[in-house]
């Protein structure tokens, strides 16, 4: 990479107008092209604007507007409470099994894809799973196991480690945004599906883990994997190159050093 000299660059004095001078009045001489070409639309298409406020409904009276002022604020109300009911009943859940399973309890964000793939590992005519919008995962000695419910935790379904071929982390797109997905082969009934996990953050909202923390339980699960599965003197998975652990100021120090490279150039 090319040496950058520490030296600040010698000024020289010109007569003409200054590179940062015309920068700055670059932006208003156009702020004002476009107010002017603005304004000249408005008069030349005012019998246009005039005709479509002439077909707008009419002003609703002040008693249908406080009206329906009134329903949305009950309805963000109504949104909000169920939001934080939501957020009691996980916090409960996880509550609850932390008293019995202690650390091994993490939070998981339902996805579609998930929960089709989990009902293909049923035998034909069994009854789907359903899952809330998040769920709880414990994952200790005996396996994999999927909890619903609030103070009462609900069992939706478990994974022995024998069941589990595989793990590893992958990425899926949900939206516009690329989550982190921690992805578990399963054979069960003579299927061999793999279960994407969208794994959560302690926050309350929809945040799906990532970076450290995602990686250190996707570690956890691979080493918990390999000891039931040894211990049971069944086949040990091979061993994969670790998983780097990357923090957002590793990802910022790698993005400054990829922009100093292209300067460079």
């Amino acid at each position: 990479m090319q040496a950058f000299s520490r030296t600040p660059p010698r000024r020289e004095r010109s007569p003409a107008m200054s590179d940062d001078s015309r920068r700055s009045t670059a932006p208003t001489v156009l702020v004002g092209i476009a107010a002017a070409l603005v304004v000249a639309a408005l008069i030349a298409g005012s019998p246009i604007i005039d005709g479509l406020v002439a077909r707008l409904p009419a002003v609703p009276s002040s008693a249908s507007a406080s009206g329906v002022a009134m329903l949305c604020l009950l309805a963000v109300g109504i949104w909000c409470l169920a939001l934080l009911a939501r957020g009691a009943r996980v916090r409960a859940r996880r509550a609850a099994l932390a008293r019995r399973h202690g650390d091994d309890v993490v939070c998981a964000i339902r996805t579609g894809p998930m929960v089709q793939r989990m009902n293909e590992l049923r035998r034909e005519g069994a009854k789907p799973l359903r899952l809330g919008r998040r769920y709880s995962i414990v994952a200790d000695e005996a396996g994999i196991t999927l909890w619903d419910g609030g103070r009462r935790p609900r069992r939706v379904d478990s994974y022995p480690w024998r069941e589990v071929r595989n793990i590893r982390a992958d990425a899926m797109v949900a939206g516009t945004q690329v989550l982190a997905v921690l992805v578990l082969r399963v054979r069960r009934h003579k299927n061999s599906v793999e279960v994407p996990v969208v794994l959560a953050s302690e926050r309350p909202g929809r945040y799906a883990m990532s970076d450290a923390a995602f990686f250190a339980v996707v570690r956890d699960w691979k080493a918990k994997h390999r000891t039931a599965l040894a211990a049971e003197g069944l086949e040990v998975p091979p061993l994969t190159a670790p998983i780097p652990v990357i923090t957002a100021a590793m990802a910022r120090e790698d993005a400054e050093a990829r922009a100093l490279a292209l300067a460079a150039r």
